[in-house]
């Protein structure tokens, strides 16, 4: 084998080694600060795995991908999750829909699904002083609680990710927990793998470039190991991006419907909407995407309207409010926006900057590449709105592997250090600023290093830079 391929092997095979010890490491609650110096160590050996894999002849480079892709993947599942409980409340939610139940109708807690419940979602006794577990109300003397978050209220999720939910339960053999999610994720998260690899192929791009997402240390930790929903939301954008860059209005359609069931997945890849009008000058080009995307994500509701009694946006409009969406003053939210301006004004701010974002991109981006502009809409609103939660950076991720600016995954590595970090050196907006306030830096610097390539006749500037 070529010298260079055993190179980027030897990396690689350091970066799944890794991996597991983080994995394995359940450190979240008592050694945050050791779990992030993990986190820190894969991503170091993730950054030199693809500077070695800039060097590996190009016939072997897809296989590499690939056998690294598989190889990431099945470092997730060495270890129940370890940093999320969002998986319990995916397998609750699929338990309550194969017993006829709607998700959206009851909390967990609720007597009138207490039938459903069993000791591994809701346990009683000493292991309810773990600090990932949530009281609710016993009949027994010993304490009750579940692993299940937010248990008194009823599930936020869109109808995509709850029909996800019911065939992984519906699939899974008796007894199985959390590993059938896990093992769902891991094949969701390779079919995003596969399905770059064939994009990037049919244009002409270079495979390398789905390595950002098939090698990358969040990839095994939050879509696998967390198994969460968002990877098959990111998926489906994916390949609904791929058929929009189509020039055919039925591949444009195809797409925008692809786009609408990754919206009534996560309701996140919603943002990247203006990136697959960019350039779109015709009704009829936005109507292809549009109409579809609009139709699918309000169709899609409807199996459960008719089978619900309540709400089937269930604690959505609750969860905005807790997470300080709607209270610039609260957590760390807006937190770069904050620094310069008064609290009351980040929100109006962050929307007329990624309004000003978008129209900028479906004005002057380049309709053959969707994902250069929707990974501009979307690294911007991350920056700017600076979310604590590691997960929503897959959708960027992905958007990386598509486009080729790796230094926008500089903005997952920053949700990563707010995530874990954050509870330990306290809830205010400082871990966010200076994680995201790195991070933005080096998008500016990364954009004017191109640009002034670019300007030496070095290289061509990106249809969509960074910043104009």
């Amino acid at each position: 084998m070529n010298p260079r391929t055993v190179l980027a092997s030897a990396v690689l095979a350091a970066l799944t080694a890794a991996l597991v010890l983080t994995i394995r490491y359940d450190g979240l609650f008592t050694d945050p600060g050791g779990l992030f110096r993990w986190y820190a160590v894969c991503w170091a050996l993730f950054a030199a795995a693809l500077a070695a894999l800039r060097r590996v002849p190009a016939r072997y480079v897809t296989p590499l991908v690939v056998a690294g892709a598989v190889a990431v993947t099945v470092t997730g599942l060495v270890a129940p999750p370890r940093t999320s409980t969002d998986s319990y409340r995916y397998a609750w939610d699929g338990r309550v829909q194969s017993a006829g139940v709607s998700p959206y109708d009851h909390a967990p807690q609720d007597p009138a699904v207490a039938r459903l419940r069993d000791t591994w979602l809701f346990p009683t006794g000493a292991v309810c002083a773990g600090p990932d577990l949530a009281p609710v109300p016993g009949t027994g003397g010993a304490p009750d609680c579940t692993r299940i978050n937010r248990p008194a209220v009823p599930t936020i999720y869109p109808p995509v990710a709850e029909a996800y939910f019911l065939a992984v339960d519906r699939l899974s053999p008796a007894g199985a927990r959390h590993k059938p999610l896990q093992a769902a994720a891991g094949l969701v998260s390779l079919g995003v793998t596969g399905s770059l690899l064939l994009i990037l192929r049919r244009r002409g791009d270079d495979p390398r470039k789905a390595a950002y997402w098939a090698w990358c240390p969040a990839v095994a930790v939050e879509a696998v190991n967390n198994a969460h929903v968002d990877v098959l939301g990111v998926l489906l954008t994916v390949i609904g991006l791929g058929l929009v860059a189509s020039r055919a209005l039925s591949r444009r359609a195809a797409g925008g419907l692809l786009i609408g069931a990754a919206v009534a997945t996560k309701l996140m890849p919603a943002v990247v909407l203006p990136g697959a009008l960019s350039g779109v000058r015709r009704v009829r080009d936005a109507a292809a995407v549009l109409l579809p995307a609009a139709a699918f994500a309000v169709l899609a509701y409807l199996p459960y309207v008719l089978l619900s009694r309540g709400s089937v946006f269930g604690y959505l409009g609750g969860y905005v409010e807790e997470e300080g969406y709607d209270d610039a003053s609260a957590g760390s939210r807006y937190s770069l926006l904050r620094l310069v301006l008064p609290d009351a004004w980040a929100f109006p701010v962050l929307v007329a900057v990624v309004a000003g974002v978008c129209l900028y991109v479906m004005w002057r981006g380049d309709p053959r590449r969707p994902w250069s502009g929707a990974l501009l809409v979307t690294g911007w609103a991350f920056v700017l709105l600076t979310p604590g939660y590691s997960w929503y950076a897959l959708l960027l991720i992905a958007l990386v592997a598509l486009d080729g600016r790796w230094e926008w995954l500089g903005v997952a590595l920053a949700g990563a250090a707010v995530y874990v970090l954050g509870p330990a050196v306290g809830h205010g907006a400082a871990p966010g600023t200076l994680a995201y306030g790195a991070a933005a830096a080096l998008v500016l610097v990364a954009a004017w290093l191109r640009r002034r390539a670019a300007a030496r006749g070095a290289g061509a500037p990106a249809p969509v830079d960074a910043v104009r």
